[in-house]
């Protein structure tokens, strides 16, 4: 819509939290939702390195920038100094802010004291009076109070640059316009707004978007139905449904509508309609996008994507014919809602070495009901074709001249060609297994309950 870049950035500075495979789990999870990049760490780019522990020596250079020009300072307050200010704010019930003491330790002896084998961080030199305000085109002006500010530190005493500051030199040189983030990080801006102000940098666009909670508004949580990307990929969830429920979460195109694909939502979106209040997780209607989605993708397109579902129960979809197995997922895909349950809802079309359920055993396979069964057995040879309204015609047939209900007959052929009490529609599914497989499998119950 803006024509602009999307530049996929690593920011891994807590090298403790930090690992390769998660870096690569994020690339993979992504790209399954179809998002990509046009730079970042595997397709290069004009702004590289993309991992920030990478770059260590860029935001070096930029510390020592603010040390030579007095807006930064070595502070050498060990940690117990730290921990007995902190008690004493905790005793007067005030926060805690850093004294200060080490502001005015002169650059010059600060680096002599380095040399001498004593640990450091650095500070940035805090605004002591006066507003810090944030410009966010969701929230409007924030004002924070400086005097509320702290000395923060820039780098900490194993050379490592914090979170902050590294965001801001790479927002810098990336050309970064919009910074879009979570509501927590409000927070962390005036202090980002300061070191801009520091390096005389013309600081980007900030928007924080809604923290997204639990139905009870409590934090998410995976006790709520919150998983990563890779595990809804995992239960069967569709990448559509996914993209679609986010995007209706803390911002509507301006009409009552769930369903909303990612193109249109491109031409509609603008940031400054996204809501100040948080947003309500809720697994159920994301499960109800997902089954609407699955209804309504291609069956190709199906087929493709459910070779891995099969697969993790040992079923190889590719050595059925094809046909077979799309109209089989056209059949149960109308009453499910995930991948997931697709297999679970037809894993018997593919082996018919099916378990039978046992109260359907006691309920339906009775001696009264196989005795009909059998004889019910020529009819169904005889069926020409062997369609979905030829099958119900005989079936029913049957139940006057025995004079029984059709569900009898129903019930119990279901149970011999399915080993369930529920499926798809019985005749559209006898028809899908075609004649054979039908009486195959009715034959062998007979046998097995005889």
């Amino acid at each position: 819509k803006h024509n602009g870049k999307f530049i996929l950035r690593i920011e891994d500075t807590d090298l403790e939290r930090s690992r390769e495979e998660w870096a690569e789990g994020i690339m993979r999870s992504l790209r399954w939702l179809g998002i990509e990049w046009d730079e970042g760490p595997d397709v290069g780019g004009e702004f590289g390195p993309y991992f920030q522990s990478q770059r260590k020596e860029i935001y070096l250079e930029y510390i020592e920038k603010l040390l030579e020009e007095g807006k930064a300072y070595y502070c050498f307050c060990t940690q117990e100094e730290i921990e007995r200010e902190r008690e004493v704010a905790r005793q007067q019930k005030i926060p805690y802010k850093y004294s200060k003491k080490c502001r005015n330790i002169s650059l010059e002896d600060a680096k002599k004291r380095i040399e001498n084998g004593e640990k450091a961080v650095v500070r940035i030199k805090a605004p002591m009076e006066g507003t810090t305000v944030v410009h966010d085109i969701i929230r409007g002006d924030v004002e924070f109070s400086n005097d509320q500010l702290d000395d923060f530190i820039i780098l900490k005493s194993d050379g490592n640059p914090t979170y902050n500051f590294v965001c801001v030199i790479d927002d810098y040189l990336m050309k970064i316009s919009h910074v879009i983030r979570a509501e927590e990080h409000l927070s962390n801006t005036p202090k980002q707004l300061i070191i801009y102000e520091a390096l005389n940098i013309q600081p980007p666009q900030f928007a924080h978007v809604p923290m997204i909670l639990a139905p009870d508004r409590s934090k998410l949580s995976k006790r709520h139905g919150a998983t990563s990307v890779e595990e809804f990929f995992e239960n069967g969830y569709l990448k559509e449904a996914i993209v679609n429920y986010l995007l209706l979460l803390g911002w509507s195109p301006g009409e009552d509508r769930t369903i909303i694909t990612l193109d249109e939502a491109i031409q509609k979106f603008e940031l400054e309609k996204v809501s100040k209040n948080a947003a309500i997780y809720d697994i159920n209607k994301l499960t109800w996008i997902n089954g609407y989605y699955l209804k309504e993708i291609d069956i190709d397109d199906l087929y493709e994507r459910m070779k891995y579902f099969y697969s993790k129960v040992g079923i190889d979809i590719t050595s059925f014919d094809k046909e077979y197995v799309k109209s089989v997922l056209k059949l149960v895909r109308e009453k499910v809602k995930t991948l997931v349950e697709v297999v679970s809802a037809s894993i018997y079309f593919f082996d018919s070495n099916y378990e039978y359920d046992q109260k359907g055993v006691e309920k339906y396979l009775t001696v009264e009901n196989l005795k009909n069964l059998q004889l019910i057995l020529d009819d169904l040879k005889n069926i020409n074709p062997f369609s979905t309204d030829e099958i119900e015609k005989v079936v029913r047939k049957k139940a006057e001249e025995l004079n029984i209900k059709a569900a009898n007959l129903i019930h119990t052929i279901r149970m011999c060609i399915s080993g369930r009490t529920v499926t798809p529609g019985l005749f559209e599914m006898m028809e899908v297994l075609g004649k054979d497989e039908v009486i195959n499998r009715i034959e062998k119950t007979l046998k097995i309950f005889a």
